[in-house]
């Protein structure tokens, strides 16, 4: 297919690729519906199954809040993009939400899971389903297209996030729009310069031999995961022996947010 050669390509060249406007107007409409709700519904608590974030509002474990979630974790031509980067072995590693408010700080450059490739190649990629647009003032994502493959970490002033890297570039684009990003590049959100908010959901998967950000076995309700098809239940590692010794693993479960006890 020519277009998903074009973004496979840009994945291998740059590290990530854009797919603009991809989001039916319908499926977008009921995320955002679904994700101002649950908002409302956690308030201060929003995003504590993992990490809070100064500045910004956060959601995590959406699998388990609402079924339009699984049309974002399974969309077959998203998956094919994640395949190219992780190989046919991966499994949904975490769905979060993410709003940077008006303030809201640089993110400093960082890979996911502060993820280095290993002998065996990529092993982190991450989907952002831009449920509102992302333009060059409300906090958009900064990358350093081909960092992919330098096999280090960047080194950052944590004393000045808004220092820039010269090679760093803004991906902007419409509410809808989708960027498929090989996790390994070197990333980050910038600062909110605007008076709204900028949302977003981060759809992560892993290679099925690292442990997932969130567990999704332990974090998802038992009534929830009888819904599931078995190509869900797949993605999710439900039924994975080997998963469940992973979430045991002392492993940072982000690349650049502190570490803290976890609930499971």
């Amino acid at each position: 297919m020519k277009v998903l050669s074009r973004h496979t390509s840009e994945l291998d060249e740059l590290g990530y690729t854009l797919l603009p406007s991809w989001a039916p107007a319908e499926l977008l409409a009921e995320l955002r519906a679904t994700v101002s709700r649950l908002y409302e519904i956690e308030g201060e608590k929003a995003g504590s199954e993992f990490r809070m974030e100064p500045g910004c509002l956060r959601l995590a474990n959406l699998v388990d809040k609402g079924a339009v979630f699984e049309r974002v974790i399974a969309a077959p031509e998203l998956l094919g993009l994640v395949e190219h980067v992780i190989g046919p072995d991966y499994k949904l590693s975490s769905l979060n939400g993410r709003t940077a408010l008006p303030g809201c700080l640089p993110q400093p450059l960082h890979a996911d899971m502060g993820g280095v490739t290993d002998e065996r190649g990529n092993w982190v990629c991450n989907i952002i389903w831009m449920l509102d647009a992302y333009t060059p003032d409300n906090g958009p994502l900064r990358v350093v297209p081909g960092s992919h493959r330098w096999r280090r970490l960047p080194q950052t002033d944590l004393a000045d996030l808004r220092a820039s890297h010269p090679a760093e570039k803004l991906v902007t684009a419409p509410a809808g729009s989708v960027v498929v990003m090989n996790a390994h590049l070197w990333h980050g959100g910038v600062d909110n310069r605007t008076q709204g908010h900028r949302t977003a959901l981060h759809a992560f998967y892993c290679r099925r031999d690292k442990p997932q950000q969130q567990y999704q076995k332990q974090l998802i309700r038992p009534e929830v995961q009888a819904t599931f098809s078995n190509e869900i239940r797949h993605l999710l590692a439900l039924d994975d022996p080997r998963n469940d010794e992973l979430a045991q693993s002392t492993m940072a479960r982000s690349g650049f947010l502190p570490d803290r006890p976890r609930a499971f």
